[in-house]
C-alpha cells in the first residue's frame, strides 16, 4: 500500500512562490513515476508535471518555465517549486504515483490547497 501526504500549500499574492512537498510511504520510492495534478473549482483535473525514475521532468504548457518538479529518493519525497504564481494557478494540488512499469496513476494524496490572489 502506498500512502502519499502533501504539504506546503497556502495563500500567496500573484508573483509569489510556494513549494509543495509529497512524502511517500513506500518501500522503493525510486521505482515509482511521480506527478502533480491540480483541480480548480468547477474545472476538470489537469496534469501539472511529471517526473520519472531517472529524474526526467515533463511539464504542462501552462506552468512550463515557472514550476519545477523534483524528487529526493533518499527522503522519499516529491517536490513542486512554483514561482511567478498567477491567480489561474489557484487549485487543489494532488500528488500521484504509479509504478513506472504500469500505465495509470493509481495512488493519490489527499491534496493541498493553493490560492493565488491578484
Amino acid at each position: 500500500q502506498v500512502q502519499l501526504v502533501e504539504s506546503g500549500g497556502g495563500s500567496v499574492q500573484a508573483g509569489g512562490s510556494l513549494r509543495l512537498s509529497c512524502l511517500a510511504s513506500v518501500y522503493s520510492f525510486r521505482d515509482y513515476c511521480m506527478a502533480w495534478f491540480r483541480q480548480a473549482p468547477g474545472k476538470e483535473q489537469e496534469a501539472v508535471a511529471f517526473i520519472d525514475s531517472i529524474d526526467r521532468p515533463t511539464y504542462a504548457g501552462a506552468v512550463k518555465g515557472r514550476f519545477t518538479i523534483s524528487r529526493d529518493n533518499a527522503k522519499k519525497t516529491l517536490y513542486l517549486q512554483m514561482n511567478s504564481l498567477k491567480p489561474e494557478d489557484t487549485a487543489m494540488y494532488y500528488c500521484a504515483a504509479r509504478l513506472c512499469r504500469s500505465g495509470q496513476y493509481n495512488y493519490w494524496g489527499q491534496g493541498t490547497q493553493v490560492t493565488v490572489s491578484s
